[in-house]
C-alpha cells in the first residue's frame, strides 16, 4: 500500500519524483494528452461541483454523467492524493462509458480539496505525513458515514437510474472503503473495483476482506507488484473471501505494475497496465450493473 517504502520503490525502479507530477499535469489539457488517445471517445459528458452534508460536515466532490439519459451510478474513492485533476478526468472517461459518477474527497473533515497541489506537492515528507495522519482516522466507521451520504446523493440525481445497482471504485486506500461501501448497502451496491488497494486483505480480527460474504457484489481486485511482494497472503486471503461468490470476480497480480499505477499523474503510472485495469473494470460494471 502507500507507504514510505512505496516511494523507496519507485526511487529504486528509477522513476524521477518529477514524473507526472502536479504541475506537470495541472491543466485538463495536459491530462488529456496523458491519457490514451481512445481515453475520451464515448458519449458527451457534463459534469459539475457538488456539496454534499454527511453527519460530520460538508464533503466537496465532482460530479459528471452523460449529457442525456439515466446510468447506474458509481461512487469513486481517491487515493491518497484525493480529489484533483487526474480523478475528474477519470471520472469523465468513465461518465463517457454511461455512467453517472461521484467522486468525492474523503479528507472533507479537514481540508477542502485539492489536498495536493502546486503549493503541497506529494514530494514533500510534511505534505506526506500530513495526509497519512489523516487516512489513520479514516477507520470504517467515517467512512460509513460518508459512504451512506454519497449513496443516497447518486440515488437523487436525475441523471441515475434507481432501478440499476451502484458501483464503487478505490484506488491505494480507497480499496478497503470499496468493501465498506458494499457492505453497507448489500441490496443496492452491486460491484466494487480496488485498484492498488491498501489494507483490503489482512489478518486482524477487522480486516475489510471478511465483510465481502455479507455483501452482494462483485469484485475486481488489482494489485500492484510491490504491494504482493510486501503482503503475498492477500491475494490468498481475497481469493478464499471471493470463492464461495455467485458474483463475477476477479483478484489478479499486475506484473511489472508498482502501487499507484492507475492514475496518469503519479510516479507510478503505467499505461498498459492502467488500461488493462480500466478494461477489467467495465467488464465488472457489465456484469454486475448492467
Amino acid at each position: 500500500m502507500c507507504t514510505e517504502n512505496t516511494e523507496a520503490d519507485l526511487d529504486r525502479a528509477g522513476m524521477p519524483v518529477a514524473r507526472r507530477s502536479f504541475t506537470a499535469l495541472a491543466g485538463a489539457g495536459a491530462l488529456i494528452a496523458a491519457l490514451p488517445a481512445r481515453a475520451m471517445a464515448g458519449k458527451p459528458v457534463k459534469g459539475r461541483d457538488v456539496a454534499i452534508r454527511t453527519e460530520d460536515g460538508t464533503c466537496d466532490a465532482y460530479f459528471v454523467a452523460p449529457a442525456e439519459g439515466k446510468y447506474p451510478g458509481v461512487l469513486v474513492w481517491p487515493d491518497i492524493r484525493g480529489l484533483r485533476p487526474a480523478f475528474r478526468q477519470m471520472a469523465d472517461r468513465l461518465a463517457g462509458e454511461g455512467y453517472a459518477v461521484l467522486t468525492v474527497n474523503p479528507f472533507y473533515r479537514w481540508q477542502q480539496s485539492p489536498v495536493v497541489d502546486a503549493a503541497n506537492d506529494w514530494g514533500n515528507p510534511e505534505v506526506r505525513e500530513k495526509l497519512f495522519g489523516y487516512l489513520k482516522q479514516l477507520t470504517r466507521a467515517p467512512v460509513e458515514v460518508d459512504a451512506k451520504a454519497h449513496l443516497a446523493f447518486l440515488d437523487a440525481q436525475p441523471e441515475v437510474d434507481t432501478k440499476r445497482r451502484i458501483g464503487t471504485t478505490g484506488y491505494c486506500m480507497g480499496g478497503a472503503m470499496t468493501i465498506y461501501t458494499a457492505a453497507l448497502r448489500p441490496n443496492r451496491v452491486g460491484a466494487a473495483a480496488s485498484f492498488h488497494g491498501g489494507g483490503v486483505a489482512t489478518d486482524k480480527p477487522d480486516s475489510p476482506h471478511l465483510l465481502i460474504g455479507d455483501t452482494n457484489a462483485g469484485y475486481l481486485f488489482a494489485i500492484a507488484e510491490n504491494d504482493d511482494k510486501e503482503a503475498p497472503n492477500e491475494k490468498v486471503l481475497l481469493k478464499g473471501a471471493l470463492a464461495p461468490s455467485p458474483h463475477w470476480h476477479e483478484v489478479e497480480v499486475y506484473e511489472g505494475a508498482m502501487h499507484g499505477w492507475c492514475p496518469p499523474d503519479g510516479r507510478a503510472y503505467n499505461e498498459a497496465a492502467a488500461e488493462k485495469a480500466w478494461g477489467r473494470m467495465l467488464e465488472l460494471f457489465k456484469a454486475e450493473l448492467g
